[in-house]
């Protein structure tokens, strides 16, 4: 078995790597290609994970490219956790929308439109060459905006499947204040991606016991503080909002805050600088622990759950995936992406049936799916009516103003990465 990682040079890496390590049981890698531009932190990032497989005891060979038509070569499959334009990006697509008095954040609002006009045309590229190479392939998507990539790919007809770490943090939180096995927890989780849900917490299977009521009684607090949201907003609700909920439930509230600190962008670039001088250090041979400060959390295990089932027998015949809607959720289109538990095997995902969604839940949803109706026709035909479009129509923007000027300055900060401007 290969697998390729485009955008192996990830700081991320190295928790794929040791979820590969470990769980080669569930995957048995033979080869594994990293693919990056960067052929410097490659280098390194490519060291480390030798040794994170050497000291495991892992059979498999590692290798280390910049071609991606090489790394891709008869992969069975292609993880994508690219990056375009690195942290620089990140940090413009958190600071501009605050000028305007929006949100500043990589994967909503007006910075996550920015990530997806200039990732969607450079994934669909990628997925082209992955295509020649081996048709069969299967594509598994962790770049963001992951909802918009992963429609961009399956319209173009890739065998891909879209995949976030949201679920399965969710999943370890609540097994962990439950005191059971992970394996035990399944979740009720509806949405789009980073725009989800917990509706129900069972135990032992989708028909098990919702023991929500009881977390939240007992450990509401914790949650909530976890979520940075306030204890009223869970308790009102009844159920877990994504913590990406906190953008829409607090919006005034996240754009004061995030006027006064630094970006996370910042944050990140600075703990990035850190980590790749740790990697090369020759004598360490795991992961280290300020990677989980990074985030991801969980999301080698998320990857290795996947690929092991639409490669093989491997892994869990119901996950939580990004796929298109096919009726499950029937106020949307059934070529919508939504994120949802759903049957995984060697045909891809098919996802499992959900409740009637009550109308707080489905109008925010119907609302976030056509804006990335629009969002992707604009990453896929340029212009700057489209983009205009897109900003209206997303919730946390919606004025004719803020529109206006967040157009202008997106296509400012990004001109370099619009083929069309």
């Amino acid at each position: 078995m290969k697998l390729a990682v485009v955008g192996g040079g990830s700081t991320y890496t190295p928790e794929l790597i040791d979820g590969f390590a470990r769980l080669r049981d569930t995957l048995p890698i033979e080869e594994l290609v990293l693919v990056d531009p960067a052929a410097d932190r490659l280098e390194l990032v490519g060291g480390l994970a030798r040794r994170i497989f050497a000291k495991q005891d892992h059979a498999g060979r590692i290798t280390t490219t910049t071609d991606v038509d090489a790394g891709v070569a008869d992969a069975d499959a292609v993880l994508l956790q690219l990056r375009v334009g690195g942290q620089a990006a990140r940090e413009r697509d958190e600071t501009w929308p605050l000028e305007c008095g929006c949100v500043g954040q990589e994967t909503t609002g007006a910075g996550g439109l920015a990530k997806a006009l200039r990732t969607v045309p450079v994934v669909l590229d990628i997925a082209e060459r992955v295509r020649r190479a081996n048709p069969d392939a299967w594509i598994i998507d962790f770049t963001n905006p992951v909802g918009i990539v992963t429609r961009a790919l399956l319209q173009a007809g890739h065998k891909a499947v879209g995949l976030c770490n949201v679920a399965i943090g969710f999943q370890r939180k609540f097994a962990r204040l439950l005191d059971v096995n992970p394996s035990e927890v399944h979740l009720d989780h509806v949405g789009l991606n980073h725009l989800t849900w917990e509706l129900g917490v069972r135990l032992g299977g989708p028909d098990g016991e919702n023991v929500l009521p009881r977390l939240l009684a007992e450990h509401g607090e914790a949650i909530a503080a976890d979520l940075r949201m306030d204890r009223r907003i869970v308790d009102r609700l009844g159920v877990v909002p994504s913590y990406y909920l906190r953008y829409f439930y607090a919006h005034d509230e996240v754009v004061r805050e995030l006027g006064t600190k630094p970006s996370r962008a910042a944050e990140v670039a600075a703990m990035e600088k850190e980590l790749l001088a740790m990697y090369g250090d020759p004598a360490l041979d795991e992961k280290p622990e300020l990677l989980a400060k990074r985030g991801g959390a969980f999301y080698s295990e998320a990857a290795v759950d996947l690929a092991a089932s639409l490669l093989g027998d491997g892994g869990s015949p119901v996950q939580v995936v990004n796929t298109y809607n096919r009726g499950t959720l029937p106020f949307l289109p059934d070529d919508a992406v939504i994120e949802v538990q759903a049957r995984v095997g060697r045909d891809g995902a098919t996802p499992l049936a959900v409740p009637a969604l009550d109308p707080l839940y489905a109008g925010l949803i119907a609302n976030v799916t056509a804006y990335e109706d629009l969002a992707l026709d604009a990453a896929l035909r340029g212009g700057r009516d489209r983009i205009f479009k897109a900003l209206l129509a997303h919730p946390l923007i919606g004025q004719f103003d803020y529109a206006e000027g967040l157009t202008d300055r997106l296509i400012a900060h990004n001109r370099e990465h619009l083929a069309w401007a």
